[in-house]
């Protein structure tokens, strides 16, 4: 049995995130940001720069927190269909956390993290 995932839907991390990051297309714009939380949570530095836009994607991640505990707020369209969504959530981490709306966009038929509308940190 594997570990718990750290997106806190799913109790097994191979059910879970585990299969979209080793190469299952997350289905909707929801489960790819949950899957790029327990990416940050796990440091699959790969996973994260794979599933980011390539309009917005850095060269690297360069901030590393514990991440503990992920709450998805709101979700707008990014769904099976869709060909962009919003997803806003709270992120938290050992010294904080972070509420942030995101937008997602397919590219080549796969989600992908196109970056922050809005965020607050606290």
């Amino acid at each position: 049995m594997s570990d718990a995932c750290p997106c806190g839907l799913g109790p097994d991390y191979d059910a879970c995130c585990g299969r979209y990051h080793q190469g299952t297309p997350a289905p909707t714009a929801e489960a790819l940001m949950r899957s790029r939380f327990s990416a940050f949570a796990r440091k699959d530095e790969a996973y994260l720069l794979r599933t980011w836009h390539p309009s917005t994607r850095p060269a690297g991640v360069d901030r590393w927190q514990a991440w503990v505990k992920l709450e998805v707020l709101t979700t707008a369209a990014g769904g099976l269909l869709d060909q962009e969504g919003l997803v806003e959530f709270v992120a938290t981490h050992e010294s904080g956390s972070l509420q942030e709306l995101s937008r997602f966009a397919r590219d080549d038929g796969r989600w992908t993290y196109v970056g922050p509308v809005s965020f607050t940190r606290s």
